[in-house]
């Protein structure tokens, strides 16, 4: 019976760590040589052949917002793959995929390269390649037999792992190149301290091994478990594949994951020498028609990317730029035109008129360290806006120095995604913001789940100075108070799951001082989204309080739009607010609708009725918003459609006796916009 063994650090049952002893000292070289010899010599210790079997997953997934680009990935395409695997020596390898499926939660065109879609034999070749040449190509292997002299090795860990009757000694080994500025991989592989067989290998590139501009990085973990008791095999494998824009730095980022469970192996069955022709993966013909998957594909990508969090790259990027030190290993561009969103490069509102602007970025080395300048001016107001930022962005935490003139919103959380209401703004004179200029030179910061900062702003109320194509806009309220010292703490915790149930929550202090007067602001709140029968139940809430001289600015407005759909927009405001939101996911079949040759409408709904109820009080007087008067509830029903892209909510506001219906893009796009 076949019996494998995983090489993980918690299956270890005596684990003796060891301080690193130098590089390339006597024990790290000698461990070397024999992993070098074995892969040369014997790599399969005699074994002629196998098949086995892979299960695997492929997601590709987009990553949004600003503020180092924080926030959890989106998933946007999800395929899950069956494969049959065969390898004959001396390493020959064929897969074929005999299952697929797929689903897009969101329209995409993205093609995959054929390697991305089969798992990697003997530990890459000695010459490593992915996405067929066209990403990384020719990049020595550190046990390939000229490994020795392009790599540095360090002896760090020994561990030992109890089998019946049995006990098994792995080495860890770090590994770095001697010439960072060639193409190289950075990482650490464990070996079988007995046999020198690879057992695992995780790792990153050089930025000079990336052939594709686009790349920003890739990370690799290759596991072996231990077959049969004598050979060392595929078990799991995770591929993380990070993209960035070539054209202009945006907060975008797109993303390929692969993982893949291998198992079910039969070793010496004679395989055919024909079942090695043509390309290496081939997909059979009926692979997308009759394989009995157990499970809906929902279900089966929940599993890996929900609940257990089986793809930790993050932590292997942390490792390997640990050992790279100061050296980047960034695939980004070093400079570039640069914008935050779609509405910086050009945007409309009352106070502004048609505003264009850009930005640039300057990421020396592209290391950690960046600086970017942007402006804009609006044709209306004629007044220039802009500012530098300096910034680091490190493994855990992000650090920066800004000074500029924004016009801002007063709303803690957008209501509306930026491009929707410059169209509304121009055509219609619907203006969703009430805004003030806001000058501030601060410092921010942000260590894992805490964000700090501190600075001067000076405040100064907008009039209205443009005029749309249609109707006329409402008055700009007057926010501006003049100079305040400001300093602030946040904490933010919680789950951050691609998919599945997630709980978020954060609480934020701020406190400002001017002459003669001064003031602390609290604002807390959260998000849930758990599994509830056949959908997901979703609730958000939050509560916020400010002290007598609480600047106009920092008051907590709400109503209509984004809070409260059928009761007038922005009608409740002033020192003390809350709202909460429970509403119940459900996704509905629902005919797809043809839109011309290359799009639809999707083949299912997202249905969504939820209750909201919101308060307000302590208003200030001369501004346009009042006390809620105790509760104001609202019933609704929102629903996304076209791929999940548009959502529509329609909401009932009982006490205003009145039916409102909102549309706009889905917010999770907001950032982009």
């Amino acid at each position: 019976m076949l019996r494998p063994l995983l090489l993980a650090v918690c299956l270890a049952v005596a684990a003796a760590p060891l301080a690193a002893q130098g590089w390339n000292d006597s024990a790290a070289t000698t461990l070397v040589a024999r992993g070098v010899l074995r892969r040369v010599d014997d790599p399969a210790r005699g074994l002629r052949d196998f098949r086995a079997r892979a299960h695997g997953f492929v997601f590709f997934l987009a990553q949004l917002g600003h503020e180092g680009l924080s926030e959890p990935p989106r998933l946007v395409k999800s395929d899950q793959l069956e494969l049959e695997v065969y390898w004959q020596t001396p390493g020959r390898s064929k897969q074929r995929i005999i299952g697929w499926r797929d689903r897009a939660d969101l329209p995409t065109e993205i093609q995959y390269h054929r390697d991305h879609l089969g798992i990697v034999q003997n530990g890459f070749a000695d010459r490593i390649r992915l996405g067929e040449g066209d990403e990384v190509r020719d990049v020595p292997h550190p046990l390939a037999p000229d490994g020795p002299a392009l790599y540095d090795y360090a002896f760090t860990d020994s561990l030992l792992i109890q089998l019946p009757g049995r006990t098994v000694r792995v080495h860890a080994l770090a590994f770095r190149p001697r010439m960072f500025a060639a193409p190289r991989i950075v990482g650490t592989m464990y070996l079988d301290a007995d046999g020198g067989e690879l057992v695992r290998l995780e790792f990153s590139f050089t930025r000079a091994a990336y052939l594709d501009a686009s790349l920003e990085d890739i990370a690799v973990v290759l596991e072996n478990g231990l077959w049969d008791g004598r050979y060392w095999l595929p078990r799991r494998q995770e591929i993380e594949i990070r993209r960035r824009s070539t054209w202009l730095d945006v907060p975008a980022r797109g993303i390929i994951r692969a993982h893949w469970e291998i198992d079910g192996y039969a070793f010496d069955v004679g395989v055919p020498g024909g079942t090695f022709l043509g390309p290496e993966i081939v997909a059979a013909p009926f692979a997308r028609d009759s394989f009995p998957w157990p499970d809906r594909l929902e279900a089966a990508v929940a599993d890996v990317l929900g609940p257990r969090p089986v793809l930790r790259m993050e932590d292997v990027r942390a490792q390997v730029q640990a050992l790279a030190g100061s050296r980047s290993l960034s695939g980004l561009r070093t400079g570039s035109l640069s914008i935050e969103s779609l509405s910086e490069l050009l945007h409309v509102n009352r106070v502004e008129g048609l505003t264009p602007g850009l930005g640039v970025l300057l990421r020396p080395g592209a290391g950690p360290f960046a600086a970017r300048a942007w402006a804009s001016v609006g044709f209306s107001d004629a007044r220039p806006k802009g500012g530098l930022e300096l910034r680091y962005e490190g493994a855990r935490g992000r650090l920066a120095l800004r000074a500029a003139r924004t016009v801002a919103d007063v709303g803690d959380e957008p209501v509306i995604s930026g491009v929707l209401n410059s169209v509304l703004a121009q055509e219609l004179g619907d203006d969703f913001g009430d805004y003030v200029q806001l000058d501030a030179a601060e410092l921010r910061g942000a260590y894992r789940a805490v964000r700090v900062r501190a600075g001067v702003q000076r405040t100064a109320s907008l009039p209205v100075t443009a005029g749309p194509a249609t109707g006329g806009y409402r008055p700009n309220p007057a926010l501006g108070s003049g100079t305040w010292g400001v300093a602030a703490i946040g904490l933010e915790a919680g789950t951050r799951r691609v998919v599945g149930g997630s709980v978020r929550g954060r609480v934020e202090v701020e406190a400002g001082t001017q002459a003669g007067a001064s003031y602390a602001r609290l604002r807390g709140g959260g998000e849930a989204a758990v599994p509830a029968g056949p959908g997901r139940l979703t609730a958000g809430v939050w509560a916020g309080w400010g002290s007598t001289d609480l600047p106009p600015h920092r008051l907590f407005v709400l109503g209509g739009r984004g809070t409260l759909v059928g009761e007038p927009f922005r009608a409740f405001g002033g020192r003390a607010a809350a709202l909460a939101r429970v509403g119940w996911q459900v996704d509905i079949p629902f005919p797809a609708i043809p839109l011309g040759a290359f799009a639809s409408t999707g083949r299912q709904l997202v249905v969504e009725p939820y209750v909201a109820i919101g308060w307000a009080a302590e208003p200030v007087v001369g501004l346009p918003w009042g006390t809620s008067d105790g509760a104001r509830p609202v019933v609704g029903l929102g629903a996304e459609v076209f791929h999940n892209l548009l959502r529509v909510d329609a909401g009932w506001a009982p006490r205003a006796r009145a039916v409102r219906v909102t549309v706009d893009v889905r917010r999770a796009l907001w950032p982009l916009l």
